[in-house]
């Protein structure tokens, strides 16, 4: 495949799966997980997704898609294989929970999205860890039950190296998230979980730019609107939620990244402005994890 048929596709899926409206269904970020095996599973990044072929639990409302780390890192790959390994931020151990659960949510986002560069990187010990992190964190968030079968099932898969497994495990876990909060009529926390991936998700792709910079990489970057949808979610918590300072901290960090996102479909992402992504997105997940 060529570098410009790449680059036709990789703007086909940022782009459409960006925003094309500003209104979303509560949760529908997380319910979208499940497209991610099948797009990794092809030769090829799809040239669009077809709404109308999602599982029933990801379909969405306004044709509003919200991409997912595995998404960006299965087109990234046919870009060039990162050396994925350099990006991880491991662990140390298992995750325990915060004392408020805005933070919790945020911080199992971000445990999610980097159980996906874990298995890009072929890292067993790290999945496994991130395996009983998903556990841990649901509990605090009162969605243990539902995902500890899967968790479970991540660490087993991992154990024995079977990594298309792994991203069905972590994919399956994001929808029961999203279930399990929707049942408990937390719609908002379910949100700060998807804002958490995708902030450590954009931190670690803009680290594999940086590596390796070229315009077809940092295409994937373009997602003004996305960045939009997220602030409004943000703005849109309830009055309890949006006064945590992580809250305050996240709006602020969107606010300085979106026009470092490229607004006209042309224009290109310079090596600076991924540079100053990657770094707020990186203070953002710095803050997210501190205790």
């Amino acid at each position: 495949m060529t570098c410009g048929n790449s680059m036709r596709q990789v703007q086909s899926l940022s782009r459409m799966a960006g925003l094309t409206s500003m209104k979303m269904t509560s949760l529908t970020a997380i319910a979208l997980a499940l497209v991610a095996p099948a797009l990794l599973a092809q030769d090829q990044p799809p040239q669009k997704i077809d709404v109308s072929k999602l599982p029933k639990e990801a379909r969405v409302v306004d044709d509003v898609i919200v991409p997912v780390p595995s998404e960006i890192f299965a087109v990234l790959d046919k870009l060039g294989k990162p050396e994925w390994i350099k990006v991880q931020r491991p662990l140390k151990g298992v995750a325990k929970a915060y004392p408020e659960r805005p933070q919790t949510a945020l911080f199992l986002g971000t445990v999610i999205a980097e159980g996906f560069i874990a298995v890009e990187a072929g890292d067993a010990a790290e999945v496994k860890n991130i395996g009983n992190s998903v556990i841990q964190l649901s509990d605090a968030l009162g969605v243990r039950k539902a995902v500890t079968k899967r968790a479970n099932a991540i660490v087993n898969a991992s154990n024995d190296g079977d990594w298309p497994q792994v991203r069905k495990e972590l994919d399956g876990a994001l929808s029961e998230v999203k279930s399990a909060l929707d049942a408990l009529g937390s719609a908002d926390l379910a949100n700060l979980v998807a804002l958490g991936g995708w902030v450590r998700g954009t931190e670690a792709l803009c680290d594999v730019i940086n590596k390796d910079y070229s315009k077809d990489r940092a295409d994937l970057l373009h997602q003004p609107l996305l960045v939009r949808h997220f602030m409004g979610v943000l703005t849109d918590l309830k009055s309890r939620l949006k006064k945590h300072p992580l809250v305050g901290k996240a709006l602020k960090t969107l606010q300085g990244i979106e026009p470092l996102m490229g607004q006209e479909e042309s224009a290109d992402i310079s090596p600076k402005s991924v540079k100053e992504i990657g770094t707020a997105a990186a203070g953002l997940v710095k803050e997210i994890q501190t205790k």
